[in-house]
């Protein structure tokens, strides 16, 4: 029964990415590997690895390195701070390297079967700082994120998640510069090994050239 959900579950998400990615103006794949490390109970590191294709999955777009560290306060609140080595593909096909540090709040709280969080993120990040007049300047954003989990029993967990980017220092009075939202599952393969599979939207706002995206990805998480 299991295998079954799981087995209806990708014919559903392929059949729907297949679907509007012959609308999309912009296709995308985002795999990621990620693992996490308990030091203790309530802190942990983490490290992940990202790859994203674009252009219809006919270009290799951005790849970054993201390390982190994790506490939970308790069992509704934690707190956690990251810093993302980012290497991003220009027009001219060359790439940009940026450096990125954020810091999360997250609140969560469960109402089996259903499990409802809330983060709010500060962004800093800093773009080609020894090749660029303007490196040294850094974009600030908060990034307010809500997901839904369902525990659907059997190791799956169906999820959706709405996010917001808010730019802090922009010419323009402009309170929102970027959406998105994400449906997917994660399957539970043991304690250890969890696959996450997703179909994203994303579209920019109040900024030169929007770029609209539609994204399918997977995501592979150690815990130890």
């Amino acid at each position: 029964m299991k295998k079954n959900i799981l087995k209806i579950l990708l014919v559903l998400f392929c059949c729907l990415g297949c679907n509007l990615f012959s609308h999309a103006q912009d296709a995308g794949f985002w795999l990621s590997v990620n693992a996490e490390k308990k030091i203790t109970q309530a802190l942990s590191v983490s490290l992940s690895e990202e790859f994203r294709l674009n252009e219809n999955m006919n270009e290799f777009g951005t790849f970054f390195t993201d390390a982190g560290l994790t506490y939970k306060i308790n069992k509704y609140l934690r707190i956690s701070a990251n810093y993302r080595f980012i290497c991003k593909r220009r027009l001219d096909d060359s790439y940009s390297n940026r450096h990125r540090y954020y810091f999360d709040l997250t609140v969560r709280k469960k109402f089996k079967p259903v499990t409802l969080s809330l983060r709010t993120r500060f962004q800093s990040q800093y773009a080609d700082i020894f090749s660029s007049e303007d490196g040294k300047i850094p974009a600030y954003y908060l990034r307010d994120k809500l997901t839904i989990k369902y525990d659907a029993g059997k190791h799956i967990q169906p999820y959706f998640y709405a996010e917001i980017y808010t730019p802090l220092k922009h010419p323009y009075d402009v309170f929102i510069d970027k959406t998105r939202y994400c449906a997917g599952f994660e399957y539970e393969i043991n304690r250890m090994n969890t696959i996450d599979v997703f179909y994203l939207f994303q579209k920019e706002y109040n900024v030169k050239a929007p770029e609209t995206d539609y994204v399918i990805g997977l995501g592979y998480y150690l815990s130890f």
